[in-house]
């Protein structure tokens, strides 16, 4: 999207100031020689006409421009494709993304041109990840040059646990199966942020450790069992941040279902 609108800024914006350096003052001379001579006045007016594409560049480019500012420097809408961050983000829901948080970035080429601020531990960050050009949205759980372990669904952060409190258990159904498997909800403090709600699921998951690379960010989803994230692709780049979410604006479900606002709600 940011690609296409740029190209289309760019090719809006050559068509209008092409004429206006070029065919617009040939135009007006046509027309002031047609008024010298016995041409009518239709003439005129034709030679004088703007051509169609050339309108629709003048039209379409002021419009144009203001989206990609907004959309490349102030905010970006987002909707949630996925579990991943459930309980957090639901499936259907719109989040705001503060495109300048972590700093101004040039659009499509992602270089930060002005510093604004770093990503902090716990924010909540859409970033484009090693694997896939698509947007993705996770939690920020480590920094550069930190020491993560992730052992019996608790995490370690430079070897201090992070502290947890136990809110409910519920059964969820395994898909094309009628069984059931036992989900618990944890409140999750990193240390750094305000705490926020995780599932932990029963099934058991070998310890591993990483350390976060420079210019790096080690990335979870809340919804633990069902988050493909850093455990299994990496570390999130730097240049890759797009921004930090920090509003739920809109929700709506899948399929035929009208969006609703019952879920509007500022995202620490």
């Amino acid at each position: 999207m940011p690609l296409l609108l740029s190209w289309a800024v760019l090719i809006t914006g050559l068509i209008w100031l092409v004429d206006v350096v070029v065919f617009r003052p040939r135009r007006r001379s046509a027309v002031r020689q047609s008024e010298n001579t016995a041409d009518s006045a239709g003439a005129a007016d034709d030679r004088g006409r703007e051509p169609l594409i050339v309108e629709y560049a003048r039209s379409f480019f002021p419009v144009l421009l203001l989206v990609l500012v907004l959309r490349s420097f102030l905010g970006e809408p987002y909707q949630i494709p996925s579990e991943s961050m459930v309980p957090t983000l639901q499936v259907g829901d719109f989040v705001l993304v503060n495109k300048y948080a972590y700093g101004i970035r040039l659009p499509v080429f992602g270089t930060k041109v002005i510093d604004v601020g770093e990503p902090a531990r716990g924010d909540v960050m859409v970033f484009i990840p090693p694997h896939d050009s698509r947007y993705f949205i996770k939690r920020v759980i480590g920094l550069p040059g930190d020491v993560i372990r992730y052992q019996n669904k608790a995490l370690y952060v430079n070897g201090e646990r992070a502290r947890y409190e136990f809110i409910d258990e519920f059964q969820e159904r395994l898909a094309f199966s009628s069984g059931f498997i036992p989900i618990r909800e944890y409140l999750e403090d990193l240390g750094g942020g305000s705490p926020h709600s995780t599932y932990r699921y029963a099934f058991s998951e070998e310890p591993r450790e990483w350390t976060v690379p420079p210019d790096s960010y080690f990335m979870m989803g809340d919804n633990r069992g069902k988050s493909e994230d850093s455990r299994v692709w990496g570390f999130a780049a730097e240049k890759n941040i797009v921004g930090k979410a920090v509003a739920i604006w809109v929700h709506k479900d899948p399929g035929f279902n009208m969006p609703t606002f019952s879920r509007n709600q500022w995202l620490d």
